[in-house]
């Protein structure tokens, strides 16, 4: 039997590289080297306790040494307590392999952070809501159907199953106007920027919205695009300020839902960028990261389905199922398309094809929309639940944004934001404030909030979460 300190599952070592060359130079002969070599490998802890040693013979043929040799020096090592020799054991690295008074000293190691106690983040899905058996079972159908070539050099635009699956979708449930053939499947929203402006596809500058995702101006500052920031209201993108910019030929909007403050983009401006867009020879980037999740409005279709040669849309699942999947798409314009495949390259580098046809047979099975439908009235119910705490607890905090999406913002009195951040990190809520959000060259009034995002704590966590919340919250102001 083994003794308990050996895993039988690793540690079986039927190779083992040893380098006798820069031994042998310190004289004794072979034995004496692969001696010190073996101490070496031990003492700096390539040959962790318990590691198993290949037998003598296979070591002798390995390193062309007589079998006498190997053996002789394994005995060597056991006689010094480098080694542990048992019958039907083997040979192995002894469990205090170092010899006393030369201990190792561990590097020490920088503390981690404790995890949150709530995490009430924007952009993050219920990750216990991940479709686990109709994912599995999607996979299985796939494999089983894949051609060969699915498993070989691949189309920079990604599998056609997946992009027909796609068009299909698409169409139906955003009203995109798309073909497999304008689809580039890449693996997340700032994948895509990186192929567009990283690969000079699109160059800059470009307009912004006032307030949007800090990392995705750092890729844009990577690329040394400089943004241009749009005001925001309450009907969105003051998208006619668009005609006034000089030298800008792309936009980046969220039509559907601007993130962070809330809100779709209102018709005429909607109308406003596209005429932008033809009239300048521009494009609009249309972000449409949560456009399934609505509850009290009518879908909002794509921008893109009035103008598909100015839009390129953008979408991926890292809000509708897992952003660990690591999967988007393009739909592109169709003189786009060629010059987005040049950056690409001839093979797939991101997305793995087993998880594309994955995805295709998902949403060409039905499951996709079931699991849309539920978590669409999973995150209304928690949505609702934070409206009926606030508005019991904390009425004079006002709510935006919550008629879609994964989050909402709570308005604070003016100059509380960072007192209220301050107590979230104490009380350890992972929450944003909103001034994370704001571009720094902004010029329209800044508001305090915070960006509450109720879908990533599971359902047993959520009511703590909110009570958290509401205890951070700053007390109305005084009449007086």
């Amino acid at each position: 039997m083994a003794d308990s300190w050996v895993n039988p599952a690793e540690r079986v070592g039927s190779d083992l590289h040893l380098d006798l060359r820069l031994n042998m130079a310190e004289g004794g002969g072979r034995r004496a080297a692969l001696g010190r070599a073996l101490r070496e490998a031990i003492g700096d802890g390539r040959l962790t306790p318990g590691t198993r040693l290949p037998p003598y013979r296979s070591l002798a043929a390995d390193l062309g040494l007589a079998r006498n040799t190997v053996a002789e020096t394994y005995a060597e090592l056991v006689a010094e307590g480098w080694l542990v020799a048992r019958q039907g054991s083997g040979t192995r690295v002894a469990p205090r392999a170092k010899p006393a008074g030369s201990p190792r000293v561990p590097k020490p190691t920088p503390a981690r952070p404790r995890p949150p106690a709530h995490n009430l983040r924007q952009g993050l899905p219920d990750a216990a809501s991940f479709p686990r058996t109709a994912w599995l079972a999607a996979a299985r159908r796939a494999l089983n159907a894949a051609p060969n070539d699915a498993f070989g050099p691949g189309d920079p635009r990604g599998r056609p199953e997946l992009r027909r699956a796609l068009a299909e979708y698409l169409s139906r449930a955003r009203g995109v106007r798309a073909s497999p053939e304008t689809i580039v499947v890449c693996s997340g929203f700032a994948s895509a920027l990186r192929l567009l402006f990283g690969g000079k596809v699109l160059r800059g500058p470009l307009a912004v919205e006032s307030y949007g995702l800090p990392f995705h101006r750092s890729v844009l500052r990577d690329a040394r695009v400089r943004t241009v920031p749009l005001t925001l209201d309450e009907q969105g993108a003051r998208t006619t300020e668009l005609f006034a910019l000089k030298g800008v030929r792309a936009a980046l909007l969220t039509p559907a839902h601007q993130f962070p403050t809330g809100g779709p983009l209102h018709p005429e401006r909607r109308a406003a960028a596209v005429d932008w867009a033809r009239g300048s020879g521009g494009v609009l980037l249309e972000d449409d990261y949560d456009g399934e999740f609505r509850y009290d409005r009518e879908p909002v279709g794509a921008v893109q389905g009035l103008d598909p040669q100015h839009v390129v849309y953008l979408g991926s699942l890292s809000k509708s199922l897992s952003p660990a999947l690591r999967l988007g798409w393009m739909v592109l314009p169709d003189h786009l398309v060629e010059p987005v495949l040049r950056v690409k390259g001839e093979r797939e580098a991101w997305s793995g094809v087993t998880d594309q046809l994955t995805l295709a047979d998902f949403i060409e099975s039905g499951h996709y929309d079931r699991h849309i439908r539920r978590t669409r009235q999973r995150y209304r119910d928690r949505r609702d639940r934070l409206v009926a705490l606030l508005a019991r607890r904390a009425p004079h905090i006002t709510l935006t944004g919550i008629a879609a999406g994964l989050h909402a913002v709570l308005g604070l009195p003016s100059g509380t934001e960072r007192s209220v951040a301050k107590a979230a990190a104490w009380q350890r809520i992972a929450v944003d404030g909103l001034a994370g959000f704001r571009h720094p060259a902004a010029t329209m009034p800044a508001h305090d909030g915070l960006v509450v995002g109720y879908a990533a704590p599971p359902d047993h966590a959520f009511g703590a979460a909110l009570d958290a919340l509401c205890g951070i919250l700053p007390p109305p102001p005084d009449e007086d």
